[in-house]
């Protein structure tokens, strides 16, 4: 709800996994800390911004303590600060012990955040690993003077390509 304050939400969130008022207002303060929210914590979420938005929605799913976090395109709309803040606040969930499931479009954000990444095409995962094992392997098979990025392995897992089309560079 758009009238409430972060912390409002935070605590409300807690509450409904069953905590008590002190513990649920105690993890709401260190969830804020976790996320750099405390100076807005006290302020409506309607004035916060997109990536505010985001590093509370990640706030509330950490309330109980999950080993495991889904994110689904986490940074889709936010402005590039505001993506690599998210960004910052993802490695550092994963740092301290959440197993992190991510679903991106953006082939950099999962070369930057993932340890290991499945391709997915039409349903089905056609190429798994890590970012670097995936980018070498196209690399030696290729037989590339440079490294590919993550794009070009998902185009060539996926058996597409790119063409010039009227200048631009699209996907066929």
């Amino acid at each position: 709800d758009n009238r409430q304050t972060g912390r409002e939400i935070l605590i409300l969130q807690a509450r409904l996994f069953g905590m008590s008022t002190a513990a649920a207002t105690a993890r709401a303060g260190e969830l804020l800390e976790l996320v750099e929210l405390v100076e807005a914590a006290d302020r409506r979420v309607k004035g916060y911004s997109g990536g505010m938005k985001r590093r509370l929605d990640l706030a509330s799913a950490l309330v109980h303590h999950p080993e495991v976090l889904f994110l689904d395109e986490p940074t889709t709309g936010l402005d590039p600060a505001s993506r690599l803040t998210v960004w910052d606040e993802v490695r550092r969930i994963n740092q301290l012990g959440t197993t992190v499931f991510l679903t991106t479009q953006y082939l950099e954000e999962a070369d930057q955040l993932c340890n290991r990444l499945a391709i997915i095409d039409d349903g089905k995962i056609v190429s798994e690993g890590t970012p670097q094992a995936l980018k070498q392997a196209l690399r030696q098979r290729k037989q590339l003077d440079s490294d590919p990025s993550l794009d070009d392995v998902f185009l060539d897992a996926t058996g597409r390509t790119r063409e010039r089309v009227a200048g631009e560079v699209k996907e066929v």
